[in-house]
């Protein structure tokens, strides 16, 4: 392909471009998607204009990058990130250039990108592309392949090495054996181990996101980069869990791969804990031999799974929101529920486990089934039909409007301080064995009961004759 259709509005601000002496460029992953009849979301361009001169011929723009030689163009509601043409030094911190030069063309600036298939430029004027380093033909082999020797730009900046792999997940490609070879590289794993953790956490999660995460996350561990900021799941490696009952055909690290390959794509959360939810069973792991056939256990793993995933994710940076919420997942992953649950152990599950993270819940679930075996939770069976049926418990519980907590009651501390309970330790004990006695009987909810009881307890427990 010679040429690309370039959006109407990347035409209008060609335009502006071009009205004041200037040639722009569409670079990037949106020609890359373009040439995969992808719809292309975000549009990034090349221009021999500098930071200064964009900021003086469009009416909005902030300077994101300016030291770097970019900045963002507010324009016809979009963001478009604009850099001016550039070649680079040495990257002294393994992420950033010591020093930014503009170049004089475009090829001189594909010429510092990272991959051909991100090497490629489309000339908003014309449509026509740029393609030095035939990424085109890297796209139609799916190939992620580095522009140039592999070593060289990736002790450029350590970070590529993770793109390659998020690349590779992200857009089903294969990464070139060349390429691959070099991540793994013990020069090359040192520039990666000096990335921050926090552009490492990012490109992990978007592996996670993708249509199968396992493929990026076996590179990961595979090239050794795992090794370098989650540690942990070294031990994961080789921790046999097949045995006579059959429950699992992998060992814990396949399992947790399989668990976010099969996880919603619809929630980071999810695969977060898919991928946490196992984490402690190599710490845990036991065997016994029960009639002459060898059982392994990994009771409470849980608990430790709970604490390696705080522990990992409070290193990767990740927000305390996401942390509490993932970890919650994990320490929870192991309720079993039975058809003789009576309501009132319903109402208390989901006072443990939260309404709000009930979906989530079923969801890792759901991801922990297809761990097992890499087969797919099958409508009907089962299992599948005693989820289904704790659901519309826990829903039908959630329309009764059930106390859930302690606020939901008829009644609260004022109320009792009213009754001369004064504030304090009993008072919050009786409100405690008050929601207590609505948990078992919702129809206590009432207020005049409530009242009733909270006199009785206290006079009965605190106030004695």
């Amino acid at each position: 392909m010679n040429r690309i259709r370039i959006p109407a509005d990347l035409v209008k601000v060609n335009d502006i471009f071009k009205k004041n002496g200037y040639k722009a460029y569409l670079v990037g992953g949106a020609v890359r998607d373009i040439l995969r009849k992808k719809e292309g979301h975000d549009w990034d361009l090349a221009t021999n204009a500098t930071p200064e001169q964009v900021m003086k011929i469009f009416h909005r723009v902030i300077p994101t990058g300016i030291a770097h030689g970019t900045v963002t163009i507010h324009i016809f509601g979009h963001d478009i990130e604009t850099t001016t043409f550039r070649t680079e030094s040495s990257y002294s911190d393994g992420r950033h250039p010591d020093e930014v030069a503009y170049a004089a063309t475009i090829e001189e600036d594909l010429s510092r990108r990272d991959f051909t298939i991100n090497a490629i430029a489309a000339d908003l004027e014309t449509g026509d592309l740029i393609d030095p380093y035939d990424g085109q033909e890297d796209i139609k082999r799916k190939i992620i392949r580095t522009v140039g020797s592999p070593l060289e730009r990736f002790d450029e900046d350590g970070l590529r090495p993770v793109r390659a792999i998020r690349f590779a997940g992200q857009l089903d490609f294969m990464i070139d054996e060349a390429t691959l070879k070099a991540v793994s590289e013990p020069a090359v794993l040192k520039k990666t181990a000096s990335v921050s953790v926090e552009r490492f956490r990012d490109e992990w999660c978007k592996m996670l996101m993708t249509e199968n995460p396992g493929a990026s996350l076996r590179l990961l561990e595979q090239t050794g980069i795992l090794d370098i900021f989650i540690p942990e799941f070294k031990s994961c490696r080789g921790c046999m869990q097949h045995d006579a009952r059959g429950f699992h055909d992998f060992d814990v690290a396949d399992h947790l791969f399989y668990a976010c390959d099969g996880a919603t794509k619809e929630s980071l959360i999810v695969r977060l804990a898919a991928f946490f939810h196992d984490i402690g069973k190599p710490d845990v792991r036991s065997t016994e031999i029960k009639d002459g056939v060898e059982l392994i256990h990994f009771h409470k793993h849980e608990v430790i799974s709970e604490k390696k995933c705080r522990t990992i994710m409070t290193r990767l940076k990740f927000p305390n929101e996401t942390i509490n919420r993932v970890c919650h997942l994990v320490r929870e992953h192991m309720f079993y529920y039975e058809k003789s649950w009576s309501d009132s152990t319903v109402r208390r599950f989901i006072i443990r486990v939260g309404y709000e993270n009930f979906d989530d819940l079923i969801a890792l679930r759901i991801a922990d089934i297809y761990g097992m075996h890499a087969v797919p939770l099958v409508d009907g069976s089962p299992t599948f039909m005693l989820l289904a049926e704790l659901r519309t418990r826990v829903e039908k519980c959630q329309e009764s409007k059930s106390a859930m907590s302690i606020k939901d009651l008829a009644i609260n501390g004022n109320d009792l301080m009213k009754l001369n309970i004064p504030a304090g330790k009993a008072l919050g004990a009786i409100l405690r064995e008050l929601f207590e006695a609505v948990t078992d009987s919702p129809e206590m909810n009432d207020r005049e009961k409530l009242l009733e009881c909270a006199k009785k307890i206290w006079t009965n427990k605190y106030c004695p004759d």
